[in-house]
């Protein structure tokens, strides 16, 4: 993708209305895979990319009431689209590059982030910032709700080698970023890579 953030904010503003009627059934995969960042209550986590926010009610039930949970996103139509799905009741909201994140560092327990490496103009940088802004020891899910194959098929495409979310690719990105992959899962039904940030 371009560093020109006009090109994302313009293939998701499109999108953002009927986003969530597109992809009805990825609830649960959403619900599985904040389950497995082991969340404890009162813990403090972003959604980077957050989208219509559809991991932000899974996020809050993980933490409970005494938790954070915050959902950045760079499309103002998608965030509209989650303040009309009542989702900001489960998380603040911040219209926000994940890339430059207006967070102290160290200030969060786990980032979730759903389809967004691919999204990212700089790859590395981006996990780099995440990084940031996690405390040693925290968490990172990379998640997508249908597995790279699946997903290049709904796209009239294949896979290849290359694909940043291939393991061989994504193991040495997330270790030179700050992260250290712990488990790594591509099925059709769902992708989702989970890292420690070593500090």
């Amino acid at each position: 993708m371009s560093n020109d953030h006009t090109h994302v904010q313009e293939f998701f503003g499109a999108r953002a209305a009927d986003w969530d009627s597109r992809f009805p059934d990825d609830g649960p995969a959403y619900e599985a895979a904040v389950a497995e960042l082991r969340l404890r209550e009162g813990a403090h986590v972003l959604d980077a990319g957050c989208g219509t926010g559809r991991a932000l009610p899974p996020l809050r039930a993980a933490v409970g009431p005494s938790g954070l949970v915050a959902g950045a996103d760079l499309t103002p139509a998608m965030l509209q689209t989650a303040v009309r799905a009542g989702r900001d009741r489960d998380g603040r909201l911040l219209l926000t590059d994940v890339t430059a994140l207006p967070l102290r560092s160290r200030s969060l327990d786990a980032v979730f982030a759903a389809g967004l490496v691919a999204h990212l103009p700089d790859p590395a940088g981006g996990l780099r910032e995440l990084a940031r802004v996690v405390r040693p020891g925290g968490t990172l899910a990379l998640f997508h709700p249908v597995g790279r194959a699946a997903l290049a098929a709904r796209q009239g495409r294949r896979i290849t080698p290359d694909d940043l979310r291939a393991e061989a690719r994504l193991r040495p990105l997330l270790a030179g970023s700050g992260w250290r992959m712990t488990s790594y899962v591509d099925e059709d039904a769902r992708f989702l890579a989970l890292a420690v940030h070593d500090g």
